[in-house]
């Protein structure tokens, strides 16, 4: 499939298809829901998202490091020459590492906007010394940079049946409500991280703070507080969600079947999360194959559905007689 989605993407050079190969690979191994819901794309736009994502993954992975097997400096050298490599690519081509050549050319196809960029690797330069945010509007200010950005980013590639500023609220918000997901889900790995990404005003309206959270973790033990205070950050989520789904009808139709599916999938995280009772501190919620076959299903179905629509002769209103058949060009 890999070569399909180059040729229908017009990438050539042998260098820059193994730079996307190697972006695909990475959103295969490391975001397994939404790998799944970018089959659903449009075959000519799928590397451009594993470009995205695959860039996203390389930084995201320096500064995790959960192993800690690399000293903060080391990393901080990492993401700095990380900067200054995407930097030159944007504004030339190329790269020194491969995610690096292949994002820059999806920025070039698709006229995304540098300063996203700049804004994502600002976040990911305060992950390295920033370990939890006081208020919700402290950390609106990390996941505009770790997150919306992302859905910016994405809506030149998907394409809207709007102006785009109309739709671009809508994208940042999904880009935030997935985010929101991972670190509701992700509270016990963070916290092994030395972070806490949930909210210190959400958790201290409950009576949690971070000894509870490291009690709770070290002990698999459970408290009321900690449990409220989940359900608070999942409401949170929820309304984020909310905020986002009308941007969906927005985007091109081939295109959002992919979206609604990763929409559906990443809310199935938070239903798994209240399923297992809030116990993300002692083990990820995941959402059933069962679950992720069904979603990944339906979106066939919907690309179907969005083809055939393309291509049925639709009956237009002449000025001077009776309605005419136009059949949409196949796409």
């Amino acid at each position: 499939m890999t070569r399909r989605e180059l040729d229908a993407a017009g990438i050539t050079d042998p260098a820059l298809r193994a730079a996307y190969t190697r972006c695909r690979r990475l959103n295969a191994r490391h975001g397994k829901t939404y790998f799944l819901a970018t089959r659903l794309l449009p075959l000519e736009r799928r590397s451009a998202v594993h470009a995205l994502y695959g860039f996203a993954r390389w930084a995201d992975d320096i500064v995790d490091d959960l192993d800690r097997t690399l000293a903060p400096e080391e990393r901080d050298r990492l993401l700095r020459r990380l900067e200054s490599d995407l930097a030159r690519g944007l504004r030339s081509g190329g790269g020194d590492e491969p995610v690096v050549r292949a994002v820059a050319d999806t920025a070039a196809r698709y006229a995304i906007e540098p300063v996203l960029f700049a804004d994502f690797m600002s976040s990911m330069r305060a992950d390295l010394t920033v370990t939890d945010y006081p208020t919700y509007a402290d950390l609106q200010g990390y996941v505009h940079g770790s997150a919306a950005v992302i859905g910016l980013q994405m809506l030149p590639v998907l394409g809207t049946v709007t102006a785009r500023e109309e739709a671009a609220p809508h994208a940042a918000a999904l880009g935030v409500a997935f985010q929101l997901t991972n670190f509701l889900r992700d509270v016990g790995e963070d916290l092994d991280r030395g972070r806490v990404y949930l909210p210190g005003d959400l958790l201290a309206a409950h009576g949690v703070d971070r000894p509870l959270l490291e009690w709770s973790r070290r002990t698999g033990r459970t408290d009321p507080r900690i449990r409220a205070a989940l359900v608070a950050a999942e409401a949170m989520t929820r309304e984020v969600y909310r905020t986002a789904e009308p941007g969906i009808a927005m985007l091109d139709p081939r295109v959002r079947p992919c979206i609604r599916a990763a929409f559906t999938l990443y809310g199935g995280i938070l239903d798994a999360i209240a399923e297992q009772e809030y116990t993300v501190l002692h083990r990820r919620a995941v959402v059933s194959r069962r679950r992720r076959a069904a979603t990944a299903a339906a979106g066939v179905l919907r690309v179907a559905g969005a083809r055939w629509r393309a291509r049925v002769p639709r009956r237009i209103a002449t000025p001077d007689g009776p309605a005419v058949e136009r059949k949409e060009p196949a796409r």
